[in-house]
């Protein structure tokens, strides 16, 4: 693993949430802003000049939204991992959000720890949200029944493995916690993870864990 700083783009339209973060972030050592957007039409060509790990997106922004930004970011080879900045956690936006490819949310009054906490889990590809959260969010917002088919379509393409594995991610499990509770090595895990998200089409593993809440 790399001992350099990880790199975050912060992207969201007001200045002072931006210099907020960006004086949060610059104590500590191992996180560096790479970059600022006020815009998510700014954020590709932003990504691609500055290479971040981690994309702090706020939601609501004039010209292209947060949603636009995280989908159009998907679609790039070594995507960085998109936090979005929210200040509502029961807003549909978020649900659409990380069915756009969002690894989590966190609250825009979210303690700092907290949020240099998240910052480390989505850059090294670890569960942003608990899955009682997730479960909660997609409670508040009802799942249309073309989406609940949907989920459940994709999820019949799985084997059996494929499935378990798949519903202890939803569950919140590491690939370690999954390799021992399935007797498998971790090398064997992720080989599954990554066939199981091709499947699935996501890019991560909260839409693994979306797509499992929402086919109930």
């Amino acid at each position: 693993m790399s001992d350099r700083p990880l790199r975050v783009l912060l992207v969201d339209d007001d200045p002072l949430v931006r210099m907020g973060l960006r004086t949060m972030l610059g104590g500590v050592p191992d996180l560096v802003v790479a970059g600022e957007a006020e815009d998510g039409a700014e954020v590709l060509d932003l990504v691609a000049s500055t290479r971040p790990d981690v994309v702090l997106m706020d939601l609501k922004m004039p010209g292209a939204d947060g949603i636009t930004a995280t989908a159009q970011l998907r679609d790039r080879p070594d995507a960085p991992a998109v936090i979005v900045l929210t200040t509502y956690d029961a807003d549909d936006q978020v649900l659409r959000a990380l069915r756009a490819g969002a690894a989590g949310f966190v609250l825009k009054h979210t303690p700092p720890a907290d949020i240099v906490a998240a910052v480390r889990r989505a850059a090294a590809g670890e569960p942003v949200l608990s899955p009682s959260v997730l479960a909660g969010l997609i409670q508040h917002v009802t799942t249309p029944d073309r989406d609940r088919q949907r989920a459940r379509d994709l999820l019949d393409a799985l084997t059996d493995r494929e499935r378990a594995i798949a519903t202890a991610i939803a569950r919140g499990r590491t690939n370690r916690e999954i390799a021992a509770e399935l007797y498998l090595s971790t090398a064997t895990v992720k080989a599954h993870l990554t066939r199981l998200m091709a499947k699935l089409d996501v890019a991560n593993r909260t839409q693994v864990a979306v797509l499992l809440h929402e086919a109930e």
